[in-house]
């Protein structure tokens, strides 16, 4: 009988707790949903992934649509507004073309655009060597060492020049490989001050030689130096002899003693008879 009671309040609970369930999926159910609509604006945004230097066209554009509240700082709205401006930065698929990557208007598209305000463009001669076996590229920073032969010495001296120089372009290449590869070029353009594009115009005057020395992007300190030369080299980083001067015996002047004072002769007169005669002491 026990077991008969417990079995009832047990289906009892049951059918209680599914018929409450039930009500309550049904309430949940019908409730109306409030959405909010969050303003939305059109921002043009790339079309497709554009390097640095490119000459906005129509095709490179297109519209999407960007919460109001949470718009980028400078975008755009109109096509009209990009055609023929010059990107300082590479873009990649849908993301937002700002001022800020843009060159301003009327200065066309490729590298003069793309150089800081302040800053200048040069370009030196690279091979192999220079160029670092190719590592050198667009985005990189380097060191310019330069060999040259000051008036006056007797061998070229070595001495960094400039240091933490960021490589603008890698020959014509002003984009960055996306995979890093190293690439062969004849030319390498640096972004420089004035000031070091005057150290720079002067070293070849002098028919000096550069090379490059790649640097880690995140080192950021000025390494002191004081310049070698080949003889300081193999000697061990000791200071150059100073040049030796042969120099002739120095002369002597020799003392001739005087001679002895002579005595004045004594002039006697002998006279024998009617011969005189002169004799002298």
């Amino acid at each position: 009988m026990n077991r008969a009671r417990i079995f009832i309040v047990l289906l009892v609970a049951v059918l209680v707790g599914g018929v409450l369930s039930y009500a309550v999926y049904n309430f949940l159910q019908n409730r109306p949903v409030t959405v909010v609509k969050t303003p939305e604006k059109t921002v043009v945004v790339a079309a497709g992934s554009l390097t640095l230097g490119t000459l906005l066209k129509d095709e490179h554009l297109k519209f999407v649509s960007w919460p109001a509240n949470n718009v980028p700082p400078g975008y755009f709205e109109r096509k009209e507004e990009l055609v023929s401006r010059g990107l300082i930065q590479p873009l990649v698929e849908n993301e937002p073309i700002l001022e800020s990557k843009l060159a301003p208007k009327g200065t066309g598209a490729g590298l003069p655009p793309a150089i800081p305000k302040g800053m200048r463009a040069v370009s030196i001669r690279a091979n192999e060597i220079i160029g670092v076996a190719g590592y050198v590229t667009v985005g990189t920073r380097v060191d310019v060492v330069l060999t040259a032969t000051t008036p006056g010495a007797q061998e070229p001296i070595t001495k960094i020049v400039l240091q933490n120089v960021e490589v603008a372009s890698a020959g014509q290449v002003i984009q960055k490989d996306p995979e890093g590869k190293p690439q062969t070029v004849t030319v390498v353009t640096l972004f420089v001050t004035p000031e070091d594009l005057e150290k720079l115009t002067s070293a070849t005057s002098q028919s000096g030689q550069f090379q490059l020395a790649l640097r880690h992007p995140l080192d950021l300190d000025e390494a002191k130096t004081k310049g070698i030369q080949l003889t300081q080299l193999i000697r061990g980083g000791a200071p150059l002899p100073a040049p030796s001067v042969v120099r002739a015996p120095r002369r002597v002047p020799q003392v001739v003693a005087a001679p002895p004072p002579v005595a004045p002769a004594t002039n006697i007169e002998v006279i024998k008879g009617e011969q005189r005669s002169t004799v002298k002491f």
